[in-house]
């Protein structure tokens, strides 16, 4: 009897979008460290904005039994705390201008 060549739901794409969350969560979440923040300003924007939207997309596909919950939770997390970290420390600088 041959192998079944038929994908798995483990050989769907949807698989990477929890640990591409995580990894983009943690690459914007490095911009927090105040000597970074800076440096790493557009990471955080971009890199954070990303992380959101691939976790939550791996969020849904979890939940249907593709991928693993716990990382795109965490990178989540992560992207939505360094998205929204750089709005947080510059908007009081705006108030007086």
């Amino acid at each position: 009897m041959p192998a079944r060549s038929a994908p798995g739901r483990d050989d769907s794409p949807a698989v990477a979008l929890g640990p591409t969350s995580l990894f983009l969560g943690i690459g914007a979440a490095t911009g927090l460290l105040p000597w970074l923040t800076l440096g790493l300003f557009p990471v955080m924007i971009i890199g954070g904005a990303l992380a959101v939207v691939l976790g939550l997309s791996g969020v849904h596909y979890a939940r249907l039994g593709i991928g693993r919950m716990w990382l795109a939770v965490t990178g989540t997390v992560l992207g939505a705390i360094a998205f929204a970290y750089p709005f947080w420390v510059f908007m009081p600088l705006f108030r007086f201008m």
